[in-house]
């Protein structure tokens, strides 16, 4: 899937890492169960030959039951990426368009151990004692989404409460019609508060905060 030319640039990319990374990929490759499924898969195959630090392991949707549910995915294709411990960073569909630098940004943090916040808000997010699930539904022609991406998982990089799935919703109908997305991104936090738009980190944070007040 990838080029030469695309594999050199992501080779730049990822030449700062530091950490390996690990892509936990649930599949289901019966015919007709999964769209994308084979693509994913090639994808992310691709790009763990790119850099030593990068590994795959490929897991079924069906009867890896154990790892679904430590996990918590509930729909495939899925992408779980892990540094030293899993972070809570999920990628449900595949990543591709301007949701493809997002992906390469977040590998790139997770390695470094970095997740680029200022320490006031590292620090907002260090007081969150409750779960939060953020669910940020994006497209591959989004130029907004990757802002909005990146920030949910830099969210769960920096608090083990925080799960942060990014959807890529055309391959997820039945999603957009249970959220009511019309526009993307749309950010939808603990199923109880949801916004649309790519904001900040500290207005992102706010709503956040808005949402566990709600519980």
């Amino acid at each position: 899937m990838l080029r030469e030319e695309d594999k050199k640039q992501i080779q730049a990319q990822l030449k700062d890492m530091k950490d390996p990374v690990r892509f936990v990929f649930f599949t289901q490759q019966m015919a007709g169960t999964c769209q994308y499924c084979i693509e994913t898969e090639t994808l992310l195959k691709e790009l763990v030959e790119i850099s030593e630090l990068l590994s795959l392991k490929i897991l079924n949707y069906i009867t890896d039951k154990d790892d679904v549910k430590s996990l918590s995915i509930d729909k495939i294709p899925a992408t779980a990426v892990q540094a030293d411990k899993d972070a809570g960073i999920r990628f449900y569909g595949i990543p591709t368009g301007y949701e493809f630098a997002a992906f390469l940004q977040m590998i790139l943090a997770l390695s470094q151990g970095n997740s680029g916040l200022d320490d006031i808000l590292k620090e907002r997010l260090h007081q969150i004692q409750n779960p939060v699930h953020i669910q940020t539904f994006v497209t591959p022609t989004c130029p907004y989404c990757t802002r909005s991406a990146f920030t949910s998982y830099q969210f769960a990089m920096e608090n083990s409460n925080i799960r942060a799935d990014v959807v890529e919703i055309s391959e997820f109908p039945h999603l957009a019609q249970k959220y009511g997305v019309m526009g993307v991104p749309k950010v939808v936090i603990n199923e109880s508060h949801s916004f649309e738009g790519a904001l900040p980190e500290t207005m992102f944070l706010e709503h956040i905060e808005i949402a566990l007040k709600k519980e």
